[in-house]
């Protein structure tokens, strides 16, 4: 009847922390950190260990510190002449490029030089695979007016999935770019970004809503292009959550986003500082490069210009290598998908399932832990590959953390279980009365088994015998009960000052031993000496409300060849050196 009732509680309470976890805000936003936390550990690792390869094909031409430098050195002011972008992109196209696209945003003309406009917006009216960017925000109309964007630039979309809400970055605002370019390209894309709630980049959006309209990102833009798509206007959302680019489906997420697969860390992509393709441009024959079949990326990676993001891999990561990685993401079909709640609810009952029966089933609580770790083990590898192998990123942390909230409540509900006078028997039979350490049976037990463990699986430990200095002519001078109260508070102070693996016995008398598992001769020599120093530091009360300083001395040995293998021969050896550190004169260690 008894365990009835206590399974039937266990049920009840596990359901009540699963309904609670699920509805509490606070449970699923730190649940939903860590979980993010797990992704970006799984990200670094991924992309350190060099198993995901980046696209070699796409460089970028990056605006880095000494390219600012030569720039204002040279050409006096930033930003740097819009004639001077246009002639670049002469010089690059001449070698025939994929494409070229500016991440950087060509706002408000410059007065003083209106042909260097011109000179960019024939570039533009030049060369049909030449991209640019701009961004949507949701300034205030007193601020600034929004603009009305060509049709050109905008796209269709068809959603047809019941969850994904395509609407969701919806803006009332833009910072638009110079009118001439606008009129006269469509190859135009958005470079707005997302982070999480915790300053991490690890999601774009596709597709944002200004007016009405649809308006890609520039990275989809570029892709496209790659893609032998680039004339395409109209876009599907299937009802599965995937948006059809030609044979590959982009898995989106219920936000409208996709998720980036990282490649590395910032300089993954091969950089091309733009002082150099300057110094290149004007004949200086140090420096060529290749730009056949390429596609070059223009943007800012110096930290001054503010275009720097925190990303899984990397805490300082310029915003022109997320437009880089987003366009290889979709290049080779690697955009991550979230693995579907269906999907991590079973993985979680699954792992719920089988920590109960290991609990259940098995006595050995180093066992049971042991069994249950290596099964989270084998659910957080698999997480990975999946990453790896599918791009899919299944949960760690939820399903962990319900199954640590199982795994808790069905050992506390298998020891209400087990008797009670079990455990009480237990103890009378291995604790000393008055001290509450292990008592001599006990530890000669533990000798045995250390011995034999230490020989079948090439172990090491430590024993520790030690004996209260002139303990009889304690007893003389203050009494039994006082002898008593020593006893008890040298033991309570062994106890609390050892490591908890270790066993601390009384051995007899005045005298006590501690085994020390996994301790070399040098380590138990440390401990000994620890103990000993705090037990003469220490002031003793005794009965009738005195007090006294109380010193020991510990003999310490260690299993192996010289200190011997068997019980009897290593509490010989501890026994020696006891015998050593009183003759020497007490209240040391040898």
């Amino acid at each position: 009847m008894i365990k009835k009732f206590l399974y039937a509680l266990w049920i009840l309470i596990l359901g009540f922390l699963i309904i609670f976890g699920l509805k509490n805000g606070n449970y699923k936003t730190f649940i939903s950190s860590m979980e993010n936390r797990s992704f970006d550990i799984r990200q670094s690792y991924i992309s350190s260990v060099g198993l995901r390869e980046h696209n070699s094909n796409i460089v970028i031409v990056a605006i880095d510190d000494a390219s600012y430098e030569y720039i204002l050195e040279n050409y006096g002011e930033w930003p740097l002449d819009r004639s001077i972008y246009a002639k670049l992109t002469d010089y690059i196209e001449a070698q025939s490029p994929k494409s070229i696209a500016f991440d950087l945003m060509f706002v408000k003309s410059i007065k003083s030089s209106e042909n260097s406009d011109n000179d960019l917006t024939n570039i533009f009216k030049k060369y049909n695979n030449v991209y640019t960017a701009m961004n949507l925000d949701n300034q205030e109309e007193d601020v600034r007016k929004p603009a009305e964007l060509p049709e050109s630039i905008a796209v269709n979309l068809d959603n047809k999935s019941k969850k994904v809400d395509t609407k969701y970055y919806e803006f009332t605002n833009c910072r638009s770019i110079l009118d001439k370019i606008l009129q006269n390209t469509s190859n135009i894309g958005m470079i707005n970004v997302l982070r999480g709630d915790d300053g991490v980049l690890r999601q774009m959006p596709l597709f944002l809503n200004y007016n009405g309209r649809y308006y890609p990102q520039l990275a989809l833009k570029v892709a496209l292009d790659s893609l032998g798509l680039k004339d395409k206007k109209d876009f599907e959302i299937n009802k599965k959550g995937e948006l059809i680019l030609g044979d590959k489906k982009i898995p989106v997420n219920n936000d409208g986003s996709v998720i980036l697969n990282w490649y590395g860390s910032t300089g993954t992509y091969e950089h091309i500082p733009l002082y150099k393709l300057l110094k290149a441009m004007n004949g200086d024959k140090k420096y060529q490069f290749d730009f056949k079949d390429k596609i070059v990326y223009f943007g800012a990676t110096v930290s001054s210009l503010s275009d720097i993001k925190t990303v899984p891999v990397d805490k300082v990561y310029p915003g022109v290598e997320v437009q880089t990685t987003y366009v290889n993401n979709i290049l080779d079909n690697s955009i991550i998908k979230k693995a579907s709640p269906e999907l991590n609810i079973t993985l979680t009952i699954l792992l719920v399932i089988l920590t109960v029966a290991i609990v259940l089933a098995l006595d050995s609580m180093p066992v049971i832990i042991g069994l249950t770790i290596t099964l989270y083990f084998v659910h957080s590898i698999l997480s990975y590959y999946l990453m790896i192998h599918q791009n899919l990123w299944v949960e760690i942390v939820s399903p962990i953390s319900f199954t640590i909230m199982a795994f808790i409540i069905t050992v506390i509900i298998k020891y209400l279980i087990k008797s009670k006078d079990f455990d009480k028997q237990y103890k009378l039979a291995t604790t000393d009365g008055l001290t509450e350490l292990y008592n001599h049976r006990y530890f000669q037990e533990q000798m045995q088994m250390f011995c034999a463990n230490a020989k079948r699986y090439e172990n090491v430990f430590s024993l520790i015998i030690l004996d209260i200095d002139f303990f009889k002519k304690f007893n003389d001078n203050f009494g039994h009960q006082s002898g008593d109260a020593v006893l008890r508070q040298v033991a309570l102070t062994l106890k609390k000052n050892v490591r908890s693996s270790d066993i601390v016995c009384r051995y007899g008398g005045e005298e006590m031993s501690i085994i020390l598992p996994n301790a070399k001769e040098e380590e138990a020599v440390n401990i000994a000496q620890k103990l000993c120093d705090i037990i003469a530091a220490q002031t003793f009360k005794l009965s009738n409300n005195r007090e006294s300083k109380v010193t020991i001395s510990l003999g310490v040995a260690t299993y192996g060849a010289t200190d011997g293998t068997e019980p009897a021969k290593i509490i010989e050896s501890a026994d020696k050196r006891l015998y050593n550190a009183k003759e020497n004169g007490r209240n040391r260690v040898n």
